[in-house]
């Protein structure tokens, strides 16, 4: 799983746009070649690697750092001998999704809003993700032209905001996008639309403009929930980016993980914030990891993390610093640390 033999670029999606034919990385000896790191570092066994495999577009790649295998772009994404660990306390279904999860791919776990599973697939598998041993061939929302979902939602006037998750929901072409969100304006009690995407961060070509023109024209309030974890994710492309999404009157906001040796430190999440903030993005959520099996090394302890936000309040203005929080499973909403 290491061999430095350089393969031809993958395609991210089969379709056009060009945004679906991006070139992504698959292969970690190719990962490695592409870097210039040592092709003996070692990857995760080929059983486990198959269950949850490297995907990283070059665009991402491209803002590591070459020669260092301790980049923290590149720890997000590396497959490491570390995710074969199996780590006492942590679980495949970590935040209790399955126990919410509705056969039309409804997670419906907070007073006033649905989660629907969108789709499955993501332009990126962050290493750390807390859905990466999610079934996802049998809860995906978009099974029969998102028709049981929506039922679920028109059924239930209580649900004032739906989230479109995944996966990745920009991992979806916009007329298959566009067309589930004109069905949930027809529903009127739902007033507000939540995007959680990563691939807008990692494929900033994915905001384009069959994006922006329906996004735009959407009776429904608009959120975007950005993840970026690190100031180094953030470059001309994005910014470029983000400045689209916000022509689109949406709000834009950003959570992070907090992860061990990425973003672990005050300077860097004070950097975060600021970059963040110029580009029109309010930090929003700093997460502790969710315990998912696979993980474990990512995992910062609460003291060190209580530690960290009381740095950042000192330094940084209070629109700034992001909530520390933890999703627990069963808990009416996420659970705030005190600091």
């Amino acid at each position: 799983m290491t061999s430095a033999a350089k393969s031809k670029p993958e395609a991210l999606f089969s379709l056009s746009p060009s945004w679906q034919r991006a070139a992504l990385i698959g292969r970690p000896g190719e990962l490695l070649l592409r870097l210039g790191l040592d092709p003996a570092l070692p990857a995760l066994d080929y059983e486990r690697l198959r269950h949850f495999p490297l995907r990283v577009p070059e665009a991402f790649v491209a803002r590591m750092h070459r020669g260092d295998p301790e980049d923290p772009l590149f720890l997000q994404v590396w497959p490491g001998m570390a995710e074969g660990i199996d780590t006492p306390g942590f679980s495949e279904d970590a935040v209790g999704d399955l126990a919410k999860l509705t056969s039309g791919g409804v997670i419906h776990k907070y007073k006033g809003r649905a989660l629907l599973i969108a789709t499955g697939a993501c332009a990126v598998n962050c290493r750390y993700c807390f859905r990466r041993h999610f079934p996802y061939g049998d809860s995906l929302a978009s099974r029969g032209n998102w028709q049981e979902a929506l039922e679920q939602v028109a059924a239930d006037p209580s649900i004032e905001e739906v989230i479109l998750s995944g996966g990745d929901p920009l991992s979806l072409n916009d007329d298959k996008l566009s067309a589930l969100v004109r069905e949930l304006e027809s529903i009127p009690h739902v007033r507000r639309l939540r995007l959680h995407t990563r691939t807008a961060v990692v494929l900033p070509e994915r905001v384009d403009a069959h994006l922006l023109d329906w996004l735009g024209r959407t009776r429904l309030q608009k959120v975007i929930v950005l993840h970026v974890n690190h100031p180094n994710e953030i470059d001309q492309a994005l910014e470029a980016a983000i400045t689209r999404l916000r022509g689109t009157g949406a709000t834009l906001l950003n959570q992070s993980v907090l992860l061990r040796k990425v973003n672990d430190s005050a300077d860097i999440l004070a950097t975060l914030s600021e970059r963040l903030f110029a580009c029109g993005v309010l930090p929003y959520y700093l997460h502790l990891l969710d315990r998912v099996q696979g993980a474990g090394h990512f995992e910062v302890n609460e003291n060190k993390a209580v530690k960290l936000m009381g740095e950042l309040a000192a330094r940084l203005p209070g629109y700034l610093v992001p909530r520390l929080a933890r999703e627990e499973p069963g808990a009416p909403a996420k659970t705030l640390l005190p600091w």
